[in-house]
């Protein structure tokens, strides 16, 4: 049976909140678009590469409201970090055969890049 796109954004959020970074990399067609405030990827690999390194300074995750339909989903929660305060964060992702085809996220990142120095 195939995930809807409200189930595998959770499975997403989820396995990246556990550092369940075989299951993540489960969820993602092998040519996903990834573009955030801090990266621009284009496939499944350095998808996973780039939350793996997020989650070094990633605390929890916390989903405020989830609204998806056939085909995308977005996923709206405040990213906690070690590194800066709570952000608001936007995450929309396209749904195409069962897997994460794109995925675009938008926060302030201002206070993660001024912990990094």
């Amino acid at each position: 049976m195939t995930a809807t796109p409200a189930e595998l954004a959770e499975a997403y959020v989820t396995s990246w909140q556990e550092r369940d970074f075989t299951r993540l990399r489960s969820l993602l067609a092998d040519d996903v678009s990834f573009v955030g405030p801090l990266a621009t990827i284009d496939n499944a690999d350095e998808c996973v590469a780039g939350l793996q390194g997020m989650s070094r300074i990633l605390e929890k995750i916390e989903v405020k409201e989830r609204l998806a339909d056939d085909s995308s989903v977005i996923t709206w929660f405040d990213l906690h970090t070690a590194a800066a305060d709570p952000a608001p964060t936007a995450n929309w992702m396209r749904v195409e055969d069962g897997l994460i085809t794109e995925i675009r996220v938008a926060f302030d990142p201002r206070g993660i890049l001024a912990a990094r120095g």
